[in-house]
């Protein structure tokens, strides 16, 4: 597993944007109020890798939140990419299987023997827009059992953690211990709803145990994001 912990729980401000210009703008909004931000598909697709390097300018930490789910080689050499960026965090999907996540260890190492980071490595288990029914699996009407055997898997693949529901996270934390990172998105205040269906309070998820929050909507769409990313944190560390 990777060196890299967390000691407290650690907000992490989607930039679920289309645009260079608009994850940047957004970034500067709330660099100070949040330590991390997360590149999704979306923004690394629309602008490139290089608005990784403008993100750590910011002294922001950056997820980078790709999904790999390929042959073991191919993965390899996108987390030795990754590595070779500078971010701080990355995934892939824990379906891949044990031969997959070892591939993505080898391309860690190699990231950091070229000068590289040494993201810390994250499963992906259900997505928190899946809910009853929606996989054709066994588990298929229970997205949180299928939740904790992929954990597990991840656990035993020595990566560093899994991506989960909040809703999962006690029972993860109990079966694979608490040193086990879990990153909750589908965070949502209070009275919030949307495309998520799985979906927790920030103080629900600090109490069960999350490591990292991933925020969306409520921050960037908020008429202050530095206020609600801030409001946010305060409720995490209320919640310890």
């Amino acid at each position: 597993m990777s060196a890299a912990r967390e000691t407290d729980p650690q907000l992490v401000v989607a930039l679920d944007f289309g645009t260079r210009k608009e994850a940047l703008d957004m970034a500067r909004k709330v660099a100070g109020a949040a330590p991390w931000v997360k590149v999704g598909l979306e923004l690394f697709a629309a602008a490139g890798p290089g608005v990784i390097s403008e993100l750590k300018a910011m002294n922001l930490k950056v997820f980078l939140d790709l999904k790999y789910f390929d042959i073991p080689n191919t993965v390899r050499g996108a987390v030795r990419s990754a590595s070779a960026l500078g971010v701080d965090m990355v995934t892939l999907h824990a379906l891949g299987g044990a031969d997959m996540a070892a591939a993505a260890r080898v391309g860690r190492d190699e990231g950091v023997a070229a000068g590289g980071s040494a993201p810390i490595l994250l499963a992906v288990t259900v997505l928190t827009s899946m809910g009853p029914g929606d996989l054709p699996v066994a588990e298929g009407d229970d997205p949180s059992a299928l939740a904790l055997r992929l954990a597990r898997l991840a656990r035993d693949a020595r990566l560093d953690g899994v991506v989960c529901s909040g809703r999962e996270v006690a029972a993860i934390k109990e079966s694979c211990g608490r040193e086990f990172l879990a990153l909750t998105p589908g965070i949502r205040p209070a009275g919030s709803a949307d495309d998520q269906r799985r979906v927790v309070t920030p103080a629900r998820a600090v109490a069960d145990g999350s490591n990292f929050l991933v925020v969306g909507r409520p921050i960037t769409r908020a008429a202050d994001p530095a206020y609600a990313a801030k409001d946010i944190c305060a409720e995490m560390k209320a919640s310890l």
